[in-house]
């Protein structure tokens, strides 16, 4: 049994992992602009939304229901969300340096706040990640709850590990990368938060009455 849950959990962690959207560019980004400890902040933000939606998904699944039911209310405010922080990203957001002319990495208390709450937020509001641990969580509905508890550890591990991965990978990049880059790549990360905010909510708007209803 515990094999069964090892492999189950792995597969589950390994989907999500590898998975392209907008968190994978925004952990990078994140990490480049604002350091580990930046990247960390964020990716702990959506690692609290991840653990959130997984118990909501096998232990409330009244609430969890609901949100499925207001799946476009929900897939709105998140694509409004992903276009409003790319709109920032893209025109707003500037590399702070200090009187060297170099990257400044020093932050306050509440601005590593602000990134665990940017990245809950940017996770939770997402209508495929809420889908995706609906979809699994029926999946293993006939499982014992502690092999479920187990599947999904093993799982939210390994996305955290993977995650924590990407941030150590950014920041080396970074110490590669000219101010002149880093700020490129910052409004490259808005543009491409822009483009999944707008598919999204176009989705939405207009092939809505083609998804599953819940």
């Amino acid at each position: 049994m515990v094999a069964y849950a090892l492999i189950k959990g792995l597969t589950l962690g390994l989907l999500l992992s590898i998975a392209v959207g907008p968190i994978l560019f925004t952990i990078i980004k994140q990490s480049i602009n604002n350091g580990v400890k930046g990247g960390l902040a964020f990716v702990a933000g959506v690692s609290l939304s991840d653990i959130a939606l997984a118990v909501a998904a096998n232990l409330f699944t009244e609430l969890f229901n609901s949100l499925i039911e207001r799946k476009e209310i929900v897939g709105i405010t998140g694509s409004i969300f992903l276009i409003s922080v790319g709109v920032y990203f893209l025109f707003f957001k500037k590399v702070a340096v200090n009187k060297e002319g170099k990257q400044q990495l020093s932050f306050r208390k509440r601005d590593y706040l602000k990134l665990v709450i940017t990245g809950f937020f940017m996770n939770i509001l997402n209508p495929a990640i809420i889908l995706f641990w609906l979809a699994t969580s029926t999946t293993f509905a006939e499982d014992s709850l502690n092999q479920r508890i187990l599947i999904f550890s093993i799982a939210l591990v390994l996305v955290f590990v993977s995650d924590l991965a990407k941030v150590f990978l950014a920041n080396r990049i970074r110490q590669r990368l000219t101010l002149k880059n880093i700020q490129l790549i910052s409004r490259l990360n808005g543009a491409i938060l822009i483009g999944f905010g707008v598919v999204l909510l176009c989705g939405l708007l207009f092939f809505s009455d083609k998804l599953p209803q819940g």
